[in-house]
């Protein structure tokens, strides 16, 4: 008996993830061009009765949107930089170098990973606050510098690289320095560019971070800012969704740019 092909049962198993996985999304279009009486009625209706921009025009006014936009892209963008500097020059050392201790500083950068982040905040406060760093913007980038979790994902992927471009270039005359600039960084590309995305994203939505190192408004970033709607009575659906559209679309923007770069990076990179 010829079986059933199972493509269009797969196709439909997509649809029906795709659908539920943008739901949550494209509520947050809607509510964001809802009046703020609709949004929270009940029955809720999928479609708004009525379309207003008032929401956007309102967050404008009470929030300074542009220097937080800057904000947040100082810092995630600071910190994406800085950390595939150090992530990736500490990931060439574990898996290209031989040096006594190896096997143990890759086993500290293990156990960091299981270190929840909220347990370094107050030690980190202190830290930042006897500086007098907060407030300010090294203060928000540098104790984000690197990442135990980056060194752990460039490493695997440097293993991959076959050993020999390093002994025909070492050959050459060429330094640690050179491989790492010139070797190994540039062959992996897709996997930079995918921890690039991944720190961009993860630090651009992180709301704990800058909303407790920052407590001057014109320092706050995007999710930092927006927290101010959420009061302990009364939150502001209307406005909430708008600054998360704003919010989402450099995101997005930044997803599109690298999207296939993330995906051959994510494809191409082993566990060793």
């Amino acid at each position: 008996m010829r079986e059933t092909p199972a493509g269009p049962l797969v196709y439909a198993g997509l649809v029906v993830i795709s659908a539920l996985v943008l739901l949550p999304l494209g509520w947050t279009v809607l509510a964001s061009l809802t009046p703020e009486a609709q949004i929270a009625r009940f029955p809720p209706r999928v479609l708004p009765e009525d379309i207003t921009f008032e929401h956007y025009r309102e967050i404008r006014r009470q929030l300074p949107l542009a220097r937080q936009f800057l904000n947040t892209l100082i810092f995630a963008g600071g910190v994406t930089l800085l950390s595939l500097l150090f992530d990736s020059m500490a990931a060439y050392a574990l898996a290209r170098l031989d040096f006594p201790g190896k096997r143990v500083v890759f086993g500290l950068v293990l156990a960091l990973l299981m270190i929840p982040p909220q347990v370094t905040l107050v030690p980190l406060y202190e830290i930042m606050s006897g500086l007098d760093w907060i407030n300010t913007y090294h203060g928000l980038i540098l104790p984000r510098a690197a990442s135990a979790f980056g060194i752990f994902f460039l490493r695997q992927f440097f293993l991959t690289i076959p050993r020999d471009l390093d002994d025909a270039a070492r050959i050459d005359g060429a330094s640690h320095l050179r491989i790492y600039a010139r070797i190994v960084v540039p062959i992996s590309a897709p996997a930079v560019l995918t921890l690039g995305l991944f720190h961009f994203m993860y630090n651009w939505n992180d709301l704990l971070w800058p909303l407790v190192f920052t407590t001057d408004p014109s320092m706050h970033t995007l999710p930092a800012g927006l927290a101010l709607f959420m009061g302990k009575h009364v939150v502001q659906y209307g406005l909430l969704m708008a600054g998360a559209v704003l919010t989402l679309l450099p995101v997005v923007l930044a997803f599109v740019l690298v999207q296939r770069r993330f995906v051959e990076g994510i494809a191409t990179t082993g566990i060793r």
